[in-house]
């Protein structure tokens, strides 16, 4: 039986190199871009026995009800500009725009389970391209629909997400160079596209940090709902960057479903491991792989891994609403994974938990994004 908690004590000691710092500006250029809330709840500091505790909360981007446009748009925007003769940089939206009219027309490809595919097909969308997205079969039919919403056909699959991924894949295979696959876990020999997803997620460390420093704070610890790892990764990239004397680096702290622990399992493992997975509400996480991308970033420079209970982030979204946060089952599992290690006194020394500790509980998405 897996154990539900892992540490890695040498893991803040690792550096990467930082994410390019163009990304954050793309994103501003963008119409209707604003910062996500940064929004301080006391009663969970109180509660987790901390500092102070806030919530990031990624509940509407670019109006839809989840974090995943940040690398949806980066990544699309990189990949159709390299294919419009922009190999190096984005273009802005409405250039590029302009440009693809006068080229085939595209179609953008992604396997999901609700919020990655519907921010390739809103990006196809604002482009004026098609989208075709494949999806479970066991997809609830509320996130089906609103993929539906932004113009993308969408295709089921009788098979949890691995399955899909496998099945949008052979799809790009077979279709030609007019399919373009913008998938957010990487397999060998696809990890361009899945590298600049990551990327773009780096925005949303980085007004985190400008949150925190305008009330003169820096974070300590920084809880991350993991799938197949793409945003952990984003996470570890962004912190563990900082060059030593600038600002210490907080303890990152990745949560996924107790049905779907393919990242601890394989930290536990110390080797890139697939498990079975099953039914979850965090239908967000529920994925059996990790990204090849982000696991010599897991392995390396992720300081702690928990797993949560459905009962346990059931509690977690009821808790949150009732504080004013609007949080799906992946978003809550943050306060899920906080409550899971506050109360134990050996993992909170293992994640440097202290009682002036300033924490921030990453929320990835809406209720509405996610309804239980």
């Amino acid at each position: 039986m897996t154990d539900n908690f892992y540490s890695n004590p040498a893991a803040r000691r690792w550096r990467t190199d930082a994410v390019d710092d163009s990304i954050l500006q793309f994103h501003r250029s963008l119409p209707d871009y604003r910062p996500s809330s940064l929004t301080e709840v006391s009663a969970l500091a109180d509660e987790l026995r901390v500092g102070r505790a806030f919530v990031k909360d990624e509940s509407f981007r670019f109006g839809l009800p989840a974090f995943k446009m940040m690398g949806a748009s980066y990544a699309v925007s990189r990949v159709l500009s390299a294919r419009v003769g922009s190999p190096d940089a984005a273009l802005p939206l409405e250039e590029l725009r302009d440009r693809l009219t006068a080229q085939a027309p595209f179609t953008l490809v992604a396997a999901t389970d609700g919020n990655h595919g519907r921010a390739v097909a809103h990006m196809a969308r604002l482009l004026g391209l098609p989208a075709r997205i494949f999806v479970s079969n066991y997809l609830s039919k509320l996130p089906w629909a609103a993929i539906e919403s932004e113009g993308a056909g969408v295709f089921g699959v009788d098979a949890p997400y691995d399955g899909v991924v496998a099945a949008a894949r052979a799809y790009v295979e077979s279709a030609g160079e007019s399919a373009l696959h913008i998938q957010d876990t990487a397999w060998p020999g696809y990890e361009q596209v899945p590298q600049l997803i990551v990327d773009g997620y780096s925005t949303i460390f980085s007004e985190a940090d400008a949150q925190l420093g305008e009330l003169g704070l820096l974070a300590d610890l920084v809880t991350v709902p993991v799938g197949v790892g793409s945003l952990a990764e984003a996470a570890i990239r962004h912190y563990r960057s900082r060059p030593d004397g600038v600002a210490a680096a907080p303890t990152v702290l990745s949560v996924e479903p107790e049905n779907a622990p393919s990242v601890i399992v394989s930290l536990q493992a110390g080797t890139l491991t697939s498990v079975p997975t099953s039914y979850t509400i965090m239908a967000g996480l529920n994925c059996g792989t990790p990204s090849s991308n982000s696991w010599p970033y897991l392995i390396d420079g992720l300081d702690a891994a928990v797993t949560v209970s459905e009962d346990d982030t059931r509690r977690a979204v009821h808790d949150l609403e009732q504080l004013g946060v609007d949080a799906g089952p992946c978003g809550a599992s943050s306060l899920a994974a906080m409550r899971a290690i506050a109360g134990d006194p050996g993992r909170r020394t293992a994640a440097s938990l202290t009682s002036d500790a300033v924490v921030v509980l990453l929320s990835t998405e809406s209720r509405s994004a996610n309804p239980i």
